[in-house]
């Protein structure tokens, strides 16, 4: 993730629709729940971000509910699919 934001993130350009970015948010949500459950949660928010999806303030949760466990990852996309 740092490694994107450093380099090709400054050739493509301020796109996102949310804020925080979609990277930082990917990278937020790693540090703080993970490799596993991040990653998910980075990737069903990328796949939000674009023509005809949500926009808007989204941050990433601070704890997540005992019904998000490692083998449901399908689970995060109530995550990523909450209205902000």
């Amino acid at each position: 993730m740092r490694l994107y934001q450093l380099t090709l993130s400054g050739f493509i350009g301020n796109s996102c629709r949310h804020l925080p970015t979609c990277s930082e948010y990917a990278y937020e949500s790693i540090a703080r729940h993970g490799l596993w459950s991040g990653s998910w949660m980075g990737l069903f928010r990328l796949m939000r971000c674009g023509p005809g999806g949500t926009h808007g303030l989204d941050p990433v949760p601070t704890a997540l509910e005992s019904r998000y466990v490692w083998y449901m990852p399908w689970r995060y996309w109530a995550i990523a699919s909450r209205k902000s």
